[in-house]
């Protein structure tokens, strides 16, 4: 039965390759998001210090019983997009999982702000979102997630993977990417930024800037100036370290400091 529009990974090969991508040491904590029926967490407990597995299907306790009585598992139950990741104990190393593909990208991008213990994750996605992580700038999949993932992390492909390793096959193709941290994640003024920038990316950046936020205007072309960019650049002609440097020279607000002080006046 699917539950929750969930494919369940049950092809051995696959499962102790996932597990072979990670290498992981001994002492490593991983973080698995979609425990499902528990095969890649019971492979991923025998070469792991410690697991944090987390499910949203009741349904499935049963088949995770003999998983969640491992010495060294926790099993979470619930939202992995509402779950405290900093009150995770141990705090995890590594992300591997075959994450669920509405929460991915999201999920993803939060675990690289919210957990800067995590070096490296092996993830299983939808292809068309490994296209999206990895893209590099003046592409069409280059975007928001592009730009936050690449400002922390450096991307690599690792496998395609074929539908008929689910049950029940998918209608989409998945990959299993890696990312490994290479700086901290994009702060809050950062995040804001890009977000603004390609909220109408077929508009120039600094035309999105100036309207988000009035007064910005003349910085922000300074600063496009000494980034070598061209003053009617679009967003996706922006590399992810450039937009990093924009956000440290100009004057912007985020969103919440904008909401705080309407909310003052």
């Amino acid at each position: 039965m699917v539950r929750l529009g969930q494919n369940f990974l049950v092809d051995a090969n696959l499962l102790d390759a996932i597990v072979r991508d990670a290498k992981l040491e001994p002492e490593d904590v991983v973080l698995e998001v979609g425990a499902g029926e528990g095969p890649l967490t019971e492979r991923l407990a025998e070469v792991a210090a410690h697991v944090h597995a987390v499910e949203l299907d009741r349904r499935l306790e049963p088949a995770l019983a003999e998983v969640a009585a491992l010495p060294n598992v926790d099993l979470h139950w619930g939202d992995a997009m509402k779950l405290d990741l900093a009150a995770l104990d141990p705090a995890p190393t590594r992300v591997v999982s075959n994450l669920p593909y509405s929460i991915a990208t999201p999920l993803i991008l939060r675990t690289i702000e919210q957990l800067p213990t995590v070096e490296r994750w092996t993830v299983m996605v939808q292809r068309e979102i490994a296209d999206r992580l990895r893209s590099a700038h003046n592409r069409r999949e280059y975007g928001i997630p592009s730009v936050l993932v690449q400002i922390a992390c450096d991307t690599k492909t690792l496998r395609p993977v074929n539908r008929s390793v689910f049950r029940p096959p998918p209608r989409v193709d998945s990959t299993v990417i890696e990312l490994r941290r290479a700086a901290p994640a994009a702060d809050a003024v950062t995040r804001d930024l890009v977000r603004t920038a390609f909220a109408h990316r077929r508009k120039k950046l600094t035309t999105s800037l100036a309207e988000a936020q009035p007064g910005v205007l003349g910085r922000a072309r300074s600063m496009m100036r000494e980034l070598g960019l061209r003053l009617d650049a679009r967003p996706e002609e922006v590399r992810p370290g450039e937009y990093v440097e924009l956000a440290r020279g100009m004057p912007w607000r985020t969103a919440d400091w904008a909401t705080e002080r309407r909310q003052m006046l």
